[in-house]
C-alpha cells in the first residue's frame, strides 16, 4: 500500500541557491554539538519548508564533507517533519565532528537545535527593518 501524504506534515524543499543560504544566514542560529541550525521565517505565507546542508571544507576532504551532509540529510528528514515550522528555510551546518559522531548523539543535537529555533524564532512581520548602510 503506497504512503499517504500526512496533511499534518507541511511540504518539504531543498534550498540549492546560494542567496537562499546567505538569507537564511540573516535569520536566527543555534549551534548544538556537532551541527549548527540557521533559521529564517520567511514570511510568504507559503505552508513549505525549504532545507540546505552544507560543509566547510574546514572539517575534511570531499569524503568527509558528504558524508556529515549526508548524515544531517537523514537527521533533518527525521525530525524536520516533526520539529520544523511551516514558513521557514532551515540551513544545517557540520562542524568537526559530523562525521563520527555517534547517530544517537547528531540526532539530539539536531533535535535540540530545531526546538531551540522554534522557541526563539520572530514571525518576519514581527522583526524589526534592518538599517541601511
Amino acid at each position: 500500500m503506497p504512503d499517504l501524504p500526512n496533511p499534518d506534515v507541511p511540504d518539504i524543499e531543498r534550498l540549492k541557491i546560494r542567496p537562499d543560504f546567505l538569507a537564511a544566514a540573516k535569520g536566527a542560529s543555534c549551534a548544538r554539538g556537532a551541527v549548527v541550525v540557521q533559521a529564517l521565517d520567511r514570511g510568504d505565507g507559503l505552508g513549505l519548508i525549504r532545507l540546505g546542508f552544507t560543509a566547510t571544507k574546514r572539517i575534511g576532504g570531499a569524503v568527509v564533507r558528504n558524508r556529515a551532509k549526508r548524515r544531517l540529510r537523514h537527521a533533518a528528514a527525521a525530525l524536520v517533519p516533526l520539529h520544523g515550522k511551516a514558513g521557514r528555510d532551515y540551513v544545517f551546518i557540520a562542524r568537526a565532528g559530523t562525521a563520527k559522531r555517534p547517530w544517537v548523539r547528531l540526532l539530539d543535537d539536531v533535535e535540540s537545535a530545531l526546538i531551540s529555533l522554534a522557541a526563539n524564532q520572530v514571525p518576519a512581520s514581527d522583526r524589526p527593518a534592518a538599517a541601511s548602510r
